[in-house]
């Protein structure tokens, strides 16, 4: 089971609705959410801080600078399940969240190369493939919270809340994941959809962890 736990966030002392406000001396800082200019998370055991990159001229990490990708996902990919798609700001909070409450988990849908090439720190890797063979369907129903009683059949009242991400607008494997699971009868409330995944996480210059770092 991961578990990650709070280590500390800088918050900033005003409310603003602007992503970039200024810093002590008179510079420009981009904040990650309205109000916050960086969290802090665990991630396979080491503290990394989550904030956007500084760098005026930094550009898009090149896994996602290219724009020949397949057919954007709808808003809402799930109907008439009330699965909801979240951005940014909604994601930073389930982050933050899942640091002391250990029925939040970030999850990567991605296969297991694309999570170590490049994720975003304090995520957990559940491949979109878990769900098609019975052994791996139950292990990752364990990993979100739910046993499974005698007859086979799951019993949900523990299962926790999902923010899943994969590469991003075009890619279908976290809505492949979430449809598996809603079949299973995964409660849809419980499963928030990160549509922007990588691609907008890194366009955005937010913190990334991975091998190709």
């Amino acid at each position: 089971m991961f578990k990650q736990t709070v280590t500390g966030m800088a918050l900033a002392a005003a409310l603003i609705t602007s992503p970039i406000t200024m810093a002590e001396g008179g510079g420009k800082k981009a904040m990650i959410a309205p109000g916050v200019y960086s969290i802090t998370v665990e991630h396979d055991g080491e503290q990394v801080e989550i904030m956007r990159n500084q760098d005026p001229k930094n550009t898009v990490h090149e896994l996602y600078s290219t724009t020949f990708r397949g057919t954007p996902q709808p808003i809402r990919p799930f109907e008439p399940h009330d699965v909801e798609t979240i951005a940014e700001p909604e994601f930073i909070q389930y982050m933050k969240d899942a640091q002391s409450d250990e029925n939040v988990l970030i999850v990567d849908t991605r296969t297991e190369g694309w999570h170590y090439r490049l994720t975003i720190p304090g995520s957990v890797n559940v491949p979109y493939t878990v769900m098609k063979e019975a052994e791996s369907a139950a292990d990752a129903m364990d990993e979100f919270g739910v046993t499974q009683k005698s007859d086979g059949s799951y019993d949900f009242s523990g299962a926790k809340t999902l923010a899943m991400f994969c590469n991003g607008y075009w890619c279908g494997q976290t809505p492949t994941l979430i449809r598996a699971m809603l079949e299973a009868g995964y409660p849809a409330s419980k499963m928030k959809y990160y549509r922007g995944g990588m691609q907008a996480w890194t366009s955005l210059g937010l913190t990334t962890v991975g091998d190709a770092n």
